[in-house]
């Protein structure tokens, strides 16, 4: 377990139209407002087509990580995570769960890491800052050779 404290900074509100691409998005909108750590206590929206994490399966080793996606349309989603900055590619990395209803399919859901989504009329997205006491961003997302996924970590490594 490993924990830190920080301080909440700004709160800013991205608000993606129909047609955008929801990282693209999400990016710019940090960008402009050069918030490189924080975290999305929840989102609303909806998304014409998305890819998640999920394989329709059954696994052959559940405890490895799973890279094989599907794709989904017309969904409507709630979903959050975290915005950390990755070291090795210099580029925000965010780290997005949601959980979605397929609407032609009696709302029939699916649950799982998100690739990458269009949005479909309209995606609400509350951003929270968090300030590190160490120069650079507060989290950070970096690779983990023994777990093959990358990982949230405390402060600046450069």
């Amino acid at each position: 377990m490993r924990s830190t404290e920080f301080t909440v900074g700004r709160h800013i509100v991205v608000v993606l139209e129909h047609g955008d691409d929801f990282y693209q998005g999400l990016a710019a909108a940090c960008a402009q407002h050069n918030i490189q750590s924080g975290y999305i206590p929840s989102f609303v929206g909806g998304f014409r087509t998305a890819r998640l994490v999920g394989d329709c399966k059954p696994l052959e080793n559940p405890d490895a990580p799973l890279w094989e996606s599907i794709e989904v349309e017309y969904l409507e989603g709630l979903g959050g995570g975290t915005l950390a900055w990755d070291t090795e590619n210099d580029a925000l990395a965010p780290h997005i769960h949601v959980a979605a209803g397929i609407k032609d399919s009696s709302a029939e859901g699916r649950v799982s890491h998100l690739l990458d989504a269009s949005v479909q009329f309209i995606c609400e997205i509350p951003v929270v800052e968090l300030i590190a006491d160490v120069p650079g961003p507060a989290l950070v997302r970096s690779s983990d050779p023994h777990l093959d996924v990358p990982i949230l970590g405390f402060g600046s490594p450069r």
